[in-house]
């Protein structure tokens, strides 16, 4: 199997500039991309279990690997919620499938967004995290509009091993990230 395109621009390109940039005395102080998380909320789930099932296939063509459905923690009658109700999915991304997947929303979900001016740079977590929200499932191409049932978003979140923000930014923006250029 081929080395993902954008593990090589990291290795080949990034690693250099950045090294440079934060004064790194090795190569290991670099931060890099550890893994990414993505997460669903169904609400629905709660009246129709069939939208988790719909949930777990759309994720898992998305991204090329299984997802698992999240569970409630805890009772809430308001919301007509009981205790481990699959309310969610999730799937974590690590490796060739996370650099692959990185590659394919950069390049080719995020500029199928309408009106698409970058995202914002206000999502880092101040431990060099950063997470952004898709509105809509149908960005990506995997998935047929045909089949939608339902339009829902999920939260994407890029897990990384720089200590600060502004390491992290610097890292995911040389990766390809289209921040927005306006404040």
């Amino acid at each position: 199997m081929a080395t993902p395109r954008l593990k090589e621009k990291y290795n080949k390109e990034i690693v250099p500039a950045l090294k440079q940039k934060f004064q790194y005395k090795s190569v290991m102080q670099v931060p890099k991309v550890q893994k990414i998380c993505i997460n669903k909320g169904i609400g629905a789930a709660v009246t129709d279990k069939k939208f988790i099932e719909i949930g777990l296939e759309e994720i898992t063509t998305i991204t090329g690997q299984k997802a698992v459905a999240t569970k409630s923690k805890k009772a809430i009658s308001n919301f007509k919620l009981r205790e481990d109700l699959p309310i969610g999915v999730k799937v974590t991304l690590r490796g060739d499938k996370m650099f692959e997947f990185m590659d394919r929303l950069m390049n080719v979900a995020m500029p199928r967004v309408r009106d698409f001016k970058g995202v914002s740079d206000k999502g880092f977590d101040g431990r060099g995290n950063y997470t952004l929200g898709v509105k809509e499932q149908i960005i990506f191409p995997e998935i047929s509009i045909d089949k939608v049932s339902k339009i829902n978003g999920m939260d994407i979140t890029f897990v990384t091993s720089a200590k600060t923000d502004e390491e992290s930014f610097e890292l995911l923006k040389a990766l390809g990230m289209p921040f927005s250029t306006k404040n």
